[in-house]
């Protein structure tokens, strides 16, 4: 339970960014994000500003445009939706490129798309630059109740572990020449998937049981959080400051 646990979203750095505490980047997070949503959907300029101050941070992070492409791939049924959206939705119709679409369809469209990228790249820039373990402390700071931080901490220690099992079977399935290409072969997965739940129950009472006889009372010790300084409040202040003057501009521009 004391080992370091990391995760495939982390990038260990030594950056500003990196250094931040981080419930002042979830913050900054939460906040941009919402700012983000309120931004007018038929304004176009606000949401490259917001993509500039994504990519200033993301520079100063020195996170490599690759790493955030490659997970990007996290929205595509949000992106298949806003491509079917201009063709199914009602309203007047234009004519882009030879297709007849609907005009609110393709601005909703493009505001579903635009939102949801730069939502997903703030979420990304946040797992990049901190540790799943700063991640919980910094929702311990922030009073998310006490048993869902728990819940989160068990969930990213042991997803590994979980994981590998399920690598396991798979492998074993394999070797046996198993080959799910047919629901014919459901029942042989359910079974699997049910061992699996089993077995991870199992051993979530054994680490339980375990946990209460080395003297755990609910919930773990957490350390003394560094002092909040000045720097760090106005460091983590620029992301959704950029957001909020970008907004703002589009609202009285309207």
């Amino acid at each position: 339970m004391g080992a370091e646990h990391t995760h495939g979203l982390h990038l260990p750095g030594q950056s500003t960014v990196h250094r931040l505490p981080a419930h002042l980047k979830i913050v900054s997070t939460l906040a941009f994000v919402l700012l983000v949503v309120a931004t007018p959907r038929e304004a176009t300029w606000p949401y490259a500003v917001h993509l500039a101050a994504l990519m200033l941070v993301a520079r100063t992070a020195r996170v490599p445009a690759a790493y955030l492409a490659t997970r990007l791939v996290v929205e595509v049924p949000f992106v298949v939706f806003a491509v079917v959206l201009p063709f199914v939705a009602t309203g007047p119709r234009i004519s882009v490129l030879g297709l007849s679409v609907s005009e609110p369809g393709l601005v909703a469209a493009w505001a579903l798309l635009a939102k949801g990228t730069l939502g997903v790249l703030a979420a990304l820039l946040l797992a990049a630059t901190t540790e799943p373990r700063d991640l919980l402390t910094g929702l311990t700071r922030l009073r998310l109740p006490r048993q869902l931080v728990e819940i989160m901490g068990f969930m990213v220690r042991y997803v590994e572990v979980v994981t590998g099992d399920l690598r396991r079977m798979s492998i074993a399935l394999a070797s046996r020449g198993f080959d799910a290409r047919s629901p014919r072969q459901w029942p042989v997965l359910a079974t699997c998937l049910g061992a699996l739940f089993v077995r991870s129950y199992e051993r979530g009472e054994r680490v339980h049981l375990a946990m209460l006889s080395r003297g755990y009372a609910g919930s773990l010790p957490v350390l003394d959080a560094a002092p909040l300084r000045v720097g760090d409040v106005l460091v983590a202040a620029a992301l959704p400051t950029i957001a909020a003057v970008g907004m703002g501009a589009a609202v009285l521009t309207r």
